[in-house]
């Protein structure tokens, strides 16, 4: 953000509170851009006793997640957990628990996570490309964003939750990790 998006003055840098921010310089106007963390809901799919896992058409091939959208003006996280499940896969289902919230400070992200067991069929949108559906027991959670709900989910359910230190490179042992689950 370069210009004020109240009246259209080039921002500036001062130090407000210790930290460097962008603000307007003209007198009366105020604005601050505080550049607060977006929320983000992730959804832990249980679907026929699994987990599900989807891999968005922009990622490379390997590399899944949990289901994942913007809250919307107006909307809770937990309206906004069902939405994306219905928008996403096409499912309907009912939200057992939350699983906690965590900063993801690489993307200025503040996830609020859920546990949503689903039913009916799904049908991938647009977003996404594939899906798989992994057993509890063969799920390894990651290292950073919503791995780390994973990891609380998983131990929420008495199961085993090393932390699986995420880099491309390791996108293949995942992958052959997970291989011989649905698609």
């Amino acid at each position: 953000m370069n210009f004020c998006p109240q009246c259209g003055q080039a921002l500036q840098e001062r130090i407000i509170d210790g930290q460097p921010r962008k603000c307007c310089p003209a007198e009366g106007c105020g604005f601050v851009a505080w550049n607060n963390p977006t929320p983000v809901i992730a959804v832990l799919v249980e679907y026929e006793g699994k987990v599900l896992l989807a891999r968005n058409a922009a990622w490379p091939e390997g590399l899944f997640s949990v289901i994942t959208g913007y809250l919307e003006a107006g909307e809770t996280p937990e309206e906004c957990a069902l939405r994306e499940l219905g928008e996403e896969l096409g499912l309907s289902g009912r939200i057992v628990a939350t699983i906690g919230h965590y900063a993801f400070t690489q993307k200025n992200q503040l996830i609020l996570a859920f546990h949503i067991e689903a039913e009916g069929e799904i049908k991938l949108n647009e977003e996404l490309i594939e899906f798989r559906l992994v057993a509890k027991e063969k799920l390894k959670p990651w290292n950073f964003g919503t791995g780390l709900a994973v990891h609380d989910w998983l131990v929420s359910q008495g199961l085993p939750a090393e932390l699986y230190p995420f880099q491309t490179s390791s996108l293949k042992t995942l992958e052959s990790d997970l291989s011989g689950e649905e698609k």
